[in-house]
């Protein structure tokens, strides 16, 4: 069986997404020491935009601030920094990175919420947790769509292979 799973591939992107969430644990545990337990940065000396039909249409409803600009910027970066150090652009390497990318968020947020101590589970709800504003089976509908669409990739791009 672990023969099988090496050959198409699957076995190296579950080392990737193993690795993926080691990640968001280390960078969830750099945030909560940034923010501590005021998040999505409502206590951190940046730039922020309240309310805009362009913030609920592509960001939950959620404030932009200049933090998060910078952070979410430098982790594409970091995600898609090894297709430019090989020169490697293909559509399966960068439905890689961009699922990885995806996978990374929704870890990390949750992580944050889970190792925080000002959270914890308890206070993962719509009401301490005010900057998600949508909420589907206990959690941010954000990590529902993205790791669905980040499977959805990864799909296409372990059956795309198989094709060939």
């Amino acid at each position: 069986m672990s023969g099988e799973i090496e050959k198409t591939g699957v076995g190296r992107t579950l080392g990737y997404l193993l690795w993926v969430v080691v990640m968001a644990f280390f960078f969830a545990n750099a945030e909560i020491q940034i923010e501590g337990g005021a998040g999505w940065a409502t206590s951190l000396p940046t730039w922020r935009i309240e309310n805009s039909i362009w913030l609920d249409i592509f960001w939950g409803g959620r404030a932009m601030t200049g933090y998060h600009a910078w952070v979410f910027t430098f982790m594409a970066l970091v995600f898609f920094s090894p297709l430019a150090f090989n020169g490697r652009w293909t559509w399966r390497n960068v439905g890689l990175a961009v699922a990885g990318l995806i996978v990374f968020w929704a870890c990390e947020d949750f992580l944050w919420f889970m190792i925080n101590p000002a959270f914890g589970w308890a206070r993962f709800n719509p009401v301490d947790a005010f900057w998600h504003k949508h909420w589907l089976w206990g959690a941010p509908v954000d990590y529902w769509g993205g790791l669905a669409v980040a499977a959805l990739i990864l799909t296409v791009r372990h059956w795309r292979r198989r094709a060939r």
